[in-house]
C-alpha cells in the first residue's frame, strides 16, 4: 500500500527509534542547523551566550513529554520527540529574534528577555504536573552532583574543563546517562536509542551511559575548541550539544518523577 507524506511523516514520528529515524532526524538536525548559523550571524551575536537562557525552553519540551509519557498530555506528533522539540525550537528562534530587537531599540540584555520569555511559557506545562516523587529527584541528583564534582576537580588541571561553558554541557550529559541508568537499571524503563541499547544488549547495565557519554562528549568538546575556530560554528556546536544532553535528560527525570 502506498503511503502520502502525512502517513510517512506519522510513522517515522511514532516508531520509536530506529537507524532510520535517527539518521532521519540527523539529517533533519543538520539542515536546521545550517540556517541557525546564518541566523545568528546576520543577528551578529554569538549562540554560547545564549545556552542557560534557554533552559527554561527545553525544561517545556522535556516536561511536556513527560505530560504525554505519564497520560496527563494526549498522544500526538506534535507533543512527542521529536516534534515538541521542533515546535519548541520555533517558539525559541522567534523569541530571541524579538529579545535582540528589543535588546537593540532598549538596551535590555536579550539574554535576561529569552530567559523570562521561556519561564512565562513554563507555566503552561508546569501547572499540570500532578504528582512529583521527590525520592526519585535524590537519587538522580545525588550521583549526578557527586560525578559532575569529579569533573569540576578535574578542571582545575585541565583548561577543557576549566570553561564554565564545556563543564555544564559534560554535566548534563552526565545527568542524562544517570536518569537513564537509574530507570534502566531500577525501574524497568527501556533504553530506546540505537547506540545505547545496543550496549546495554551486550552488558545488561546502562550504567554503560558513564563511559560512552564522558567519552563522546570530551571528544566532542576537544575537537570544537581544537578546530572550530569560527565562534558562530562553534558556539551553536556547543548550544546543540548542550540542549541534546539536557533534553532527554529532563524528560527521563520528570517522566519517573511523575509516574512512580
Amino acid at each position: 500500500m502506498d503511503l502520502g507524506l502525512p502517513e510517512i511523516i506519522e510513522n517515522i514520528f511514532y516508531s520509536g527509534y530506529t537507524v532510520f529515524n535517527t539518521l532521519t532526524y540527523g539529517i533533519i538536525l543538520i539542515v536546521i542547523l545550517y540556517l541557525i548559523i546564518k541566523l545568528f550571524e546576520k543577528l551578529e551575536i554569538n549562540p554560547k551566550s545564549i545556552i542557560y537562557s534557554l533552559i527554561p525552553f527545553i525544561f517545556i519540551g522535556s516536561c511536556t513529554r513527560a505530560l504525554v509519557d505519564n497520560g496527563v498530555f494526549p498522544l500526538n506528533v506534535f507533543l512527542i520527540t521529536p516534534g515538541i522539540y521542533f515546535m519548541v525550537g520555533i517558539a525559541a528562534i522567534i523569541s530571541l529574534i524579538v529579545s535582540v530587537l528589543i535588546w537593540r531599540k532598549y538596551d535590555i540584555d536579550y539574554r535576561y528577555t529569552i530567559f523570562l520569555i521561556g519561564i512565562l511559557f513554563a507555566i503552561i506545562p508546569l501547572v499540570n504536573i500532578q504528582h512529583i516523587n521527590i525520592e526519585i529527584i535524590l537519587q538522580i541528583v545525588i550521583p549526578w552532583i557527586l560525578i559532575v564534582a569529579i569533573f569540576a576537580f578535574i578542571g582545575r588541571y585541565w583548561k577543557l574543563y576549566r570553561n564554565k561553558i564545556n563543564l555544564s554541557i559534560l554535566a548534563v550529559h552526565v545527568f542524562d546517562a544517570t536518569t537513564t541508568f537509574i530507570a534502566v537499571d531500577f525501574y524497568n524503563y527501556q533504553e530506546q536509542h540505537v547506540l545505547p541499547g545496543f550496549l546495554y544488549d551486550l552488558s545488561s547495565t546502562a550504567i554503560t551511559m558513564y563511559p560512552l557519554k564522558i567519552v563522546a562528549i570530551t571528544l566532542a568538546l576537544y575537537l570544537i575548541d581544537e578546530y572550530i575556530d569560527d565562534e558562530n560554528i562553534n558556539g551553536l556546536l556547543k548550544l546543540t550539544v548542550f540542549v541534546l544532553g539536557l533534553a532527554p535528560g529532563l524528560r527521563n527525570c520528570l517522566t519517573m518523577a511523575m509516574g512512580i
